[in-house]
């Protein structure tokens, strides 16, 4: 629906090393001490966050696109990818007035809501136990499923993260499998906490249409192929390889109707028949009938198909 070229600074680039480089040395320089808060210390502001040039970009491509949509479609979730599974982000959504789904890291710190009696002094406490992602309460599965030799759990609760500024809706999915016992857990995540265990993953799963439609204009539609050097050329040129894969998806709806198998290369080599048939009949000194066009149209337009979308409709 929307592409933008981006050609990242070499101070852009050289970022997440700075940054990995820094921890490191943070790390290696931190002195073990007494448990608990340093003294002295103030608490911040989660919420305030500093955007990278990445996120920036990202809120005015959806700003702008849901100020296009705002007339048809209201839309509630932003659907990123695990890189994307951390508190910027989830600020930069709620700026926009949406709700963020995405993944976190398989040992992510996570703790349940704390759920004992106020003690009567203080603070309310916030952070319960830690997950134990090997151990995780019974009360908090949803279902289980098992497929062939591989069980799969889904845990769902309101869990804390220290790094994030308020409480997530999580979806753990525990991948066991039954004959050697490794298990492997999938952290899902969303700042919507009424979403239910099924749609989170429901909605995360679309994230893989992206993937599927840059595979699309790829491989049928010229993305990988065009010669443009110039910012607006290669503007152009990938928005109309993507827009064509919106197009196709919508005309293989038709000809699916007749035949579910039908594929993009099927609707090319239908187009391009019927192509070469308009253009060819040009240069005749006199135009056939035109029942006599649509027969040779029908018979051309199905030659390179490798499943035929319609029936004939005339004999052969």
């Amino acid at each position: 629906m929307m592409f933008e070229l981006v050609v990242r600074s070499a101070e852009e680039k050289a970022q997440p090393k700075a940054k990995a480089q820094a921890k490191k040395v943070k790390r290696k320089q931190k002195v073990k001490g007494k448990a608990g808060r340093p003294k002295g210390s103030k608490s911040k502001d989660k919420t305030k966050v500093t955007l990278t040039p990445e996120l920036r970009r990202i809120q005015i491509m959806v700003k702008k696109l849901l100020l296009h949509i705002s007339h048809a479609l209201q839309i509630c979730y932003l659907v990123m990818d695990g890189k994307f599974g951390n508190n910027n982000s989830l600020q930069m959504t709620l700026q926009c007035a949406l709700h963020l789904i995405s993944k976190l890291r398989c040992h992510s710190a996570l703790f349940f809501r704390y759920d004992a009696p106020y003690a009567g002094s203080g603070r309310p406490r916030e952070y319960g136990d830690k997950v134990d992602f090997d151990d995780i309460p019974v009360q908090y599965l949803k279902a289980v499923k098992i497929e062939k030799e591989i069980g799969t759990s889904l845990y769902q609760a309101e869990m804390f993260h220290r790094d994030f500024a308020q409480a997530l809706n999580v979806v753990i999915i525990v991948k066991t499998n039954l004959n050697t016992g490794p298990r492997a857990p999938v952290i899902l995540f969303s700042s919507a906490l009424k979403l239910t265990h099924e749609q989170i993953i429901d909605y995360y799963s679309l994230r893989f249409q992206i993937e599927f439609n840059f595979r699309d204009a790829k491989q049928f539609w010229g993305l990988e192929d065009f010669m443009n050097v110039k910012e607006t050329a290669v503007t152009n040129a990938a928005n109309l390889s993507l827009f064509m894969v919106n197009v196709a998806h919508l005309l293989l709806q038709d000809f699916r109707a007749e035949n579910s198998n039908v594929n993009v290369l099927d609707l090319k080599a239908h187009f391009r028949g019927r192509k070469y048939v308009t253009e060819t009949l040009k240069w005749l000194p006199k135009k056939p009938k035109p029942i006599l066009m649509d027969r040779i149209i029908d018979k051309v337009s199905r030659l390179g198909r490798v499943h035929n979308p319609l029936p004939s409709h005339f004999p052969s």
